[in-house]
């Protein structure tokens, strides 16, 4: 007993912990594998049949060998082990995922070797190493039952069509669900055969006479030998086990029984400790492996370099970027190990990251419904011999990254945002697999370093000699026979070496000779060191590896040097931590991308929002409390050193790209520890054993003697010595954790704590029962929900805040780019949800596919009733104003708009543009609550267990999404800027007065962020009556157009050609609606447009307002956002005079703070990202913008008496200061004036008489708003500012206590208005056309 502990207690630092055995079962025989019994409970599921019922059936249609047949675990040693519970099904399923295989002697059977990984419940792996070779069949039943097999098959083949059965049965059958479709796609890899043309017929039908004779064909079968460790110690463990099977094939029994060598590396090969190498003995080889030192990468034995062969570096980056996006990632190959070597090597190049999802390198074909899991996932799929990638239906492929590892391309998915300084990321990966001979382009080029002519030339002639003296490369030293001897001969010749050094004198080469003598003087350099070349490549493999991770992780060092100054720390202790985790903000998102390069961005954006990172980030807070997390740990070391080597300048936005800088140092660490070897094992040795059992027997696996293997040494003194610092350590660490927090309580707390937003790890493998199926997928609708709520609760809270900002509370803490980014997050979501249960998979977009079919069915019960479109469901949007005609609301109606964009090409685009669409018009909720009301849709689309068809969830979801509606989006006008859009326009006039309508010319001009309409002529007195609610009549003018997408309104230019009889126009305001989003805009005017009225204006430019629409129907809709735009008030438009009249002026305090504000605006927006800084033309001349609130400077004491009954205007005393000024100049008083007031006269005469020479009518408060957008502009309105202070003029038009005669007010404005000179002012053409400077 003691023994049994002693073995498995120092497990943790043992080199391997099983070693396993899987094959046939001489005993239970020939079992079909359960999977054909699972396929047919899902195909019975799909058509809705009772899947208890039906019985299970053999398939004749296939030849028996190409059919998988069970395999089981012969054995396993030691039996169990405490940290790592033997999982019997797993182990089973992953050795032969496709289950046993079958040969005859015709076929090939050369041996392979595969990985695997098992992923635990807390996130920890295990992995497995795997030599499948095949045996001899020896038990009679087995082979009379492969014979009976055959002869059913055949008597099948016989029975059916001249056509090949398997191929019609199997396509029409696939065609009819994705599942089946990989199912059949699937299907054993053909056996590569050796022979000719009759061979390949057999395999293409599968049913040709060519089959198994039990007479006259040797029968052989698949069997797996497979080391399982706590470390990827992958060729360490290759070796071992292809020396193992070397043993059993031999013609002489190995030097001592399998026993000793097994036993040996499960029982006494320690794990090397950090940053040392171990030298331990295989069957004939002594086999070295080494690990990393604390401060360095993470052990990664996988070969790099094969995965970059496999993809090209341009691949691997752009797959690289995928993963980091936690996308899907879907890899296929015909061969396992490559499989895992892409995967592997992948997750490793995340440092200091990791993978959070579902992590299956070698997806088992009995786990192919996993596939269908609404999650991010990693996972490997074998593909057949020959089949073609079109023919592979995926349940989901809105979000999926398809890696074809075998032809080397890779499919991506749509929009994603490119990795930072790809092209030079590329470029240094490149230099380094070009310094390691390697091609960055991938492919099947040699590993090996570029080798001299001469070199080449000799293999070349040595191929042709002879099969048996192939060079298989430069650095075996394999010489043919006769070379060497030839060679030996030479050397070892005085006369011809005589002969040689003459020639070399008179210049003549003897190359060959050479060329033989330099290949020799390599080989023996390289055994000088005792050193094969198996272990040269294999130090090769581990530098390449270093060096490729290290400039990966160089590049998280350069791009997040600062994180630690954005993680939020404020909890006291673990537990308050653990307990709010899911309320808190732990990363201050909004600041670290302000302090990123502006190419970052995109790629930043949609990182700082994955859960790898907020894991990370979790583990950077807990740091706090506990020990450091390892990878942290090294990171945060990185970061320190770069520190220490380059203290970072202030310039942090720098975009440059900064090269790794430890290559050379990694390199050599790897080198130092595997030319100098720090531990030796104890080699193998003669165990007490039974003698006579395990007999040699050539090609066939001894049976092994259990009860040596069962457990290790009890007196092993490094087996003691690990175990009581095992013990040690974890005695310590018990310890700590009491003081902080009772242990149950922490380890739930910080499961749930990291399981926040993540669903499943791995799939259980070992139950694979429909009611474990049933339950994963329950597992997987309870997580789209619960992803749901936190994607919307933080699309509000982050949109909610930044409102709030706008209304002046607090700090922004949300860009358009994270807002984007968020978007696209809840799109992809919604394609999880609706690609979850699918039955039947059409298109690339599970969720635009349902829409297409609602919508045929919609158009049907149309024709059939011959009525307009669904007037069920559809409802027209309450008239937002007086004039505007309802719009249409329905499904169909938003998804007509989509179908007409022609810049959309495919269906993941289009569902994309129709959830953007719906979420901007605040129709997302409703719109999917009518879809989802066609049940019977729903339930032929979907299978029963898929989320869309569990109710309750289905509800809250709905729910959930409703609460966008509190907030403004403008997700699709802001994305599909090049698209036309319809708009409509509608002028009304003021009712009450008679002089509504005019006998002019009546034109209009609607301007955009995004650019103008043009001039649009309206033909004259297209009246339109409409009735309001208490049928009252009112007149207006409607004109339609379309334009391309002119963004967010920002102004309109109205007026006419003062021609006919009725030449006066009073305006009340003008609206323009977006016909596709319903978004409607309210230009205020309540102005006159004529000549010898107000002003004499005969156009206006009004600047516009957002109407939020008010629907009381949805509660949702009722919460209103603030305003984006704000228009000037009619109040102040009417006349100079009524303003000044009323009682309500504004203090000379209440002035100086509007236009302290009106300022402050201007230079908040250029302080925005360019993107997001919305119309400047609405901050210049809005309400309270910098035109209103100087019109309120220049109001103040101005002497408003009418002179001759006519209104007087600022823009009248502005014409005075350049009338006097002019007749100064001429009269030479101007010599008075003070020097620098000189330029200014000039410049301000010039501006005001451009104003007033252009053919333009806009009134004299139309040319006062220019004047000051155009000193704007410029930056001259500080230097005009004194100048018209100091004008004569000014007494005869101002009062002694106006504003502008008080010197400090004007010096202190002058300020203000100087600081507008930093920022870049540009106006819409609109203010600025025929105006000439």
């Amino acid at each position: 007993m003691s023994a049994t502990m002693s073995g498995s207690g120092s497990a943790p630092c043992r080199f391997a912990h099983y070693f396993i055995i899987c094959g046939i079962d001489n005993e239970t025989g020939l079992e079909p594998d359960a999977l054909a019994a699972l396929y047919q409970w899902l195909e019975a599921d799909r058509q809705g049949k009772d899947p208890e019922a039906l019985a299970a059936g053999e398939n004749f249609d296939q030849s028996p060998l190409k059919r998988t047949f069970k395999s089981k675990v012969l054995a396993h040693y030691p039996e169990n082990i405490e940290c790592n519970p033997f999982d019997q099904d797993a182990v089973n399923m992953l050795c032969m995922p496709k289950g046993l295989s079958f040969r005859t002697q015709r076929d090939s059977r050369t041996p392979q070797f595969h990985s695997f990984l098992i992923t635990r419940e807390d996130g920890s792996r295990t992995y497995g190493f795997v030599h499948t070779f095949y045996e001899e069949v020896t038990s009679p039943q087995i082979c009379s039952a492969m014979q009976t097999l055959h002869q059913m098959h055949q008597a099948e083949h016989n029975a059916s069509a001249h056509n090949c059965p398997s191929s019609s049965s199997s396509s029409s059958s696939s065609s009819s669900s994705s599942m089946d479709s990989l199912a059949s796609s699937l299907d054993e890899v053909e056996s590569p055969s050796s022979t000719s043309s009759s061979q390949g017929g057999r395999r293409n039908c599968g049913c040709s006479g060519e089959g198994y004779d039990s007479v006259r064909d040797t029968l052989y079968v698949s069997k797996a030998i497979c080391l399982i460790t706590p470390m990827p110690f992958m060729h360490a463990c290759k070796r071992f086990l292809s020396q193992i099977h070397r043993a059993v094939i031999s013609h002489q029994p190995p030097p001592l029984p399998l026993e000793s060598y097994i036993y040996n590396i499960l029982y006494e090969v320690p794990l090397p400790p950090p940053g040392r190498s171990l030298k331990f003995h295989g069957v004939y080889e002594p086999i070295l492996c080494q690990r990393p030192g604390v401060g360095e990468l993470p052990l990664a034995d996988f070969p790099l370099g094969e995965a970059f062969r496999l993809l090209g570096v341009e691949n691997l980056v752009q797959l690289f970027t995928c993963v980091l996006l936690e996308m899907q990632i879907l890899l296929y190959s015909q061969d396992y190990q490559r499989l895992m070597v892409v995967a592997e090597g992948i997750t490793t190049l995340l440092f200091p990251f990791q993978w959070q999802h579902v992590y299956v390198p070698i997806l088992p074909a009995s786990l192919l419904h996993f596939l269908d899991a609404p999650v991010p996932y990693l996972m490997g799929l074998q593909s057949k011999e020959g089949t073609d990638r079109s023919k592979l239906e995926l349940p989901q492929e809105a979000n999926l990254c398809f890696v074809d590892v075998d032809n080397h391309c890779i499919e991506l998915p749509e929009d994603f945002p490119q990795f930072p300084n790809k092209t030079e990321f590329i470029q240094e990966l490149s230099e380094v697999l070009l310094s390691y001979g390697l091609s960055p382009e991938g492919g099947n080029t040699s590993p090996e370093p570029a080798v001299t002519t001469q070199t080449s030339m000799l293999e070349k002639e040595l191929k042709s000699t002879s099969l048996s003296e192939l060079v298989d490369d430069r650095r075996n030293g394999n010489l043919g026979g006769e070379a060497l001897d030839m060679l030996e001969l030479l050397q070892g010749n005085p006369t011809l070496e005589r002969l040689q050094a003459l020639a070399k004198r008179t210049g003549v080469k003897v190359a060959r000779l050479e060329t033989l003598a330099a290949g020799q003087k390599a080989v023996r350099d390289e055994s000088v060191g005792g050193r094969s070349p198996v272990e040269e490549e294999e130090l090769r493999n581990a530098k390449l590896n270093v060096q490729l991770r290290e400039v990966f992780a160089a590049r998280f060092a350069t791009m997040f040097a600062d994180y630690e100054s954005f993680v939020i720390q404020n909890s006291p202790d673990l537990e308050s931590w653990l307990t709010n985790r899911e309320q808190m903000h732990n990363f201050d998102k909004a600041s670290f991308l302000s302090d990123q390069p502006e190419p970052y961005l995109p790629f930043l954006s949609h990182f700082i929002e994955t859960q790898m990172f907020a894991t990370f980030i979790d583990n950077k807070i807990m740091s706090q409390w506990e020990e450091k997390e390892p990878l942290l740990r090294v990171f945060d070391g990185r970061i320190e050193k770069a520190r220490l080597y380059n203290v970072r300048a202030p310039s942090l936005r720098s975009s440059v790209y900064q090269k790794c800088t430890f290559l050379k140092e990694s390199a050599q660490a790897i080198e130092q520890r595997l030319r100098k070897i720090d531990h030796m094992a104890i080699h193998p040795h003669l165990l007490d054993m039974k003698i006579g059992q395990g007999k040699y027997q050539q090609g066939f696996f001894p049976k092994l003697q259990a009860d040596v293997l069962a457990s290790g040494p009890t007196n092993n003194k490094w087996s003691n010595r690990t175990c009581s610092t095992q013990r040690r350590v974890d005695r310590h660490r018990q310890q700590n954790e009491h003081l902080v927090l009772d242990n149950d309580l922490k380890e739930k707390y910080m499961q749930e704590a990291r399981n926040l937003g993540k669903n499943l790890r791995q799939p259980k493998l070992s139950d694979l029962s429909p009611a474990v199926i049933a339950q994963t997928n329950w597992k997987f609708v309870e997580g789209l929900l619960k992803e749901c709520k936190m994607k919307t609760k933080r699309m509000l809270v982050e949109k909610m805040g930044r409102e709030a900002v706008e209304l002046g509370h607090g700090e922004a803490n949300i860009t358009g780019l994270e807002e984007n980014t968020l978007i696209a997050s809840l799109c992809d979501l919604l394609e999880r949800i609706w690609s979850h249960g699918l039955q039947v998979k059409q298109g690339k977009s599970a969720l635009w596919s349902h829409l297409l079919h609602y919508q045929a069915r919609e158009e049907k019960n149309e024709m059939l009733s011959e009525s307009p479109v669904s007037n069920a469901q559809e409802r027209r949007k309450p008239e937002s104003s007086v004039g505007l005609p309802a719009l249409r609301v329905s499904v169909i109606q938003d998804m007509r708009h989509i179908q007409n964009m022609g810049e959309i090409k495919t269906d993941v685009g289009r569902a994309r543009a129709w959830i953007r669409l719906s979420l901007e018009k605040k129709l997302l909720s409703q719109h999917l609550k009518q879809l989802l009301s066609n049940q019977a849709l729903t339930k032929k689309l979907y299978k029963r267990y898929a989320f869309l068809r569990c109710e309750e969830e289905k509800e809250q979801f709905l729910f959930h999404l409703l609460s966008l509606n509190a907030v403004d989006y403008f997700c699709f006008t802001s994305v599909f800027t090049t698209i036309m859009i319809p708009y409509r326009a509608v002028i009304i006039p003021i009712k009450k007065l008679s002089n509504t309508m005019t006998t002019s010319n009546p034109w209009l001009c609607v301007s955009g962020e995004l650019g103008d309409s043009g001039i649009l002529q309206i033909t004259k007195n297209v009246l339109e009556m409409t009735f309001d609610s208490a049928f009252r009549p009112h007149t207006h003018i409607s004109i339609a157009f379309k334009r391309q997408n002119l963004g967010k309104l920002t102004t309109v230019q109205l007026g006419h050609d003062n021609s006919g009889l009725l030449a006066k126009w009073l305006v009340d305001c003008v609206m323009v609606r977006n016909e596709i989003t319903g978004h409607t805009y309210k230009f205020p005017c309540g102005r006159w447009l004529g000549k010898g009225v107000d002003d004499g204006s005969l156009e206006r430019v009004l600047i516009g307002e957002f109407v939020v629409p008010c629907n009381d129907e949805d509660g949702g809709r009722g919460a209103k956002t603030p305003p984006l735009q704000r228009s000037p008030s009619q109040i102040r438009r009417i006349s100079i005079t009524s303003l000044t009249g009323r009682g309500n002026k504004p203090t000379t305090v209440q002035i100086q703070e509007s236009i302290g504000e009106a300022v402050n605006n201007i230079i908040k927006h250029f302080h925005k990202p360019e993107k997001e800084r919305g119309s400047l033309t609405v901050l210049l001349c809005g309400e309270g913008g910098l035109v209103w609130a100087l019109e309120q400077f220049f109001h103040h004491g101005f002497r408003s008496a009418r002179i001759f009954q006519k209104n007087v205007f600022v823009w009248d005393f502005y014409e005075r200061i350049v009338a006097f000024m002019e007749n100064a100049d001429q009269i030479g008083d101007l010599q008075e004036i003070p020097e620098p007031l000189g330029p200014n006269c000039e410049s301000f005469c010039r501006y005001v008489n451009a104003i007033n020479n252009m053919p333009r009518n806009i009134g004299k408060d139309g040319k006062f708003q220019l004047l000051v957008c155009l000193g704007a502009r410029d930056r001259l309105l500080p230097q005009w500012l004194p100048l018209l202070a100091e004008c004569p003029v000014i007494t005869r038009m101002y009062e002694e206590n106006a504003l502008l005669r008080d010197k400090l007010t004007v010096s202190s404005l002058v300020g203000v208005l100087e600081t507008l000179s930093d920022f870049p002012i540009t106006l819409e053409t609109s203010f600025t056309k025929s105006v000439e400077l």
